[in-house]
């Protein structure tokens, strides 16, 4: 199970009209509000990342939503990852052969930020 936060931002003239959306909605569970600032705190809930972007998208979909970005998450899935990677060798065995040719290595990472 994947919890996240979410920040609701609406103008404050649709405020009340959006805050309850949010409490009647299936989609969200509402925990805090800021009228003059027009902010929602909601959280959803997911089996995975796939259903909790699912319902961020409804929530940015509403019309009278300007913006509505995750702040927070836990991912049960990222708790098993981290342990696995905490057990893992430090070196990844790739890195010790001395016989591989550099050309049929295969990198996955992101070049763009490197330069």
């Amino acid at each position: 199970m994947n919890i996240s936060s979410i920040v609701v931002q609406c103008t404050s003239e649709y405020y009340d009209e959006v805050k309850e959306w949010c409490e009647k909605s299936d989609i969200c569970d509402f925990h805090f509000g800021d009228k003059s600032k027009g902010k929602i705190i909601v959280t959803i809930e997911g089996e995975g990342v796939s259903e909790e972007i699912e319902k961020l998208v409804k929530i940015q979909e509403h019309p009278h939503v300007i913006a509505a970005d995750m702040m927070m998450s836990y991912q049960e899935e990222l708790d098993e990852e981290i342990k696995r990677l905490n057990e893992a060798d430090s070196v990844p065995p790739v890195l010790n052969e001395r016989d591989i040719d550099p050309t049929q290595v295969v990198y996955n990472g992101d070049l763009k930020h490197k330069l």
